[in-house]
């Protein structure tokens, strides 16, 4: 099992990103967390792994778009009209296993598998 999280760097606000996870050897739901200096992890945005249910906090719904490539193996977080307070450490996380392909878990304790780090920095 390998995660390998990329695509971070340093933006102006309003810019656009796009994250890539690369999830080798899994068929699972993958999800995005953040953790902004000084605060806790916290959810993002997460599709299951028949890629049919998403969910997306409210800071970030609307703005980001979660996807998966999986020919590539590969989940993308598309983030548009940044802002300031998107600066954080992005990371990719491969949930528990589930009989159900519609499995889209929030919560960081339904997660098998971290990836490192992307950093993300946005000035205003």
């Amino acid at each position: 099992v390998q995660l390998q999280a990329s695509g971070g760097g340093l933006a102006q606000a309003g810019d656009s990103l796009r994250l890539s996870c690369i999830a080798f050897g899994l068929n699972r739901a993958i999800g995005w967390f953040r953790q902004a200096p000084g605060r806790e992890r916290e959810f993002v945005a997460v599709l299951s792994r028949g890629g049919g249910r998403t969910s997306y906090s409210d800071s970030v719904k609307g703005r980001f778009t979660i996807s998966r490539d999986n020919a590539e193996s590969t989940v993308f977080l598309q983030m548009n009209n940044l802002k300031p307070e998107d600066t954080a450490v992005y990371y990719c996380a491969a949930a528990n296993p589930s009989a159900s392909s519609a499995y889209a878990p929030v919560q960081q304790t339904s997660y098998a598998y971290w990836g490192q780090g992307t950093l993300v920095t946005i000035s205003s």
